[in-house]
């Protein structure tokens, strides 16, 4: 999958996308490539997501990095999107997150409050009043929770 994000990645962020996450997949027998992009501002819409799959379809192809056949979807990460990078975190600061860590940090594994701060390599989470300083490494799964 490395080599799919190393040759996508500069493809859409010339058309102004980011990669946030890839996942590849099997759905009623049929292979799925689904890669989930986001841009700084508005959100992304079904036209982003049809543009960006034009723009590295032919390319996915002609490199052959997929054997067989296989179905590109691209999407938004949705508003529950997943945290990866530290630029993840920190573009979320002042949201609600939930975390899983790799190993229990201050006797928990799960953590669902306030993102704080990042910093140093470690981000600030705020729950009930108490600030939780996590390691970045050691995060397992980390999501916005989707406010309404």
């Amino acid at each position: 999958m490395n080599k799919i994000e190393k040759c996508v990645s500069p493809i859409l962020s010339s058309l102004g996308y980011t990669l946030i996450d890839k996942e590849f997949t099997v759905e009623y027998g049929q292979l799925i490539l689904r890669l989930y992009i986001d841009k700084p501002q508005g959100g992304i819409t079904v036209n982003d997501c049809e543009r960006a799959s034009r723009a590295i379809e032919d390319l996915l192809d002609a490199e052959n990095f997929i054997e067989g056949s296989y179905n590109l979807e691209v999407s938004s990460p949705g508003l529950d999107r997943p945290l990866k990078s530290s630029a993840d975190f920190e573009n979320q600061c002042g949201k609600i997150v939930r975390i899983k860590t790799t190993e229990p940090i201050d006797g928990r594994s799960n953590y669902k409050g306030k993102l704080e701060a990042v910093r140093d390599g470690f981000i600030f989470v705020q729950i009930d009043g108490v600030v939780y300083k996590l390691p970045l490494k050691k995060i397992l799964k980390a999501r916005l929770v989707p406010e309404f």
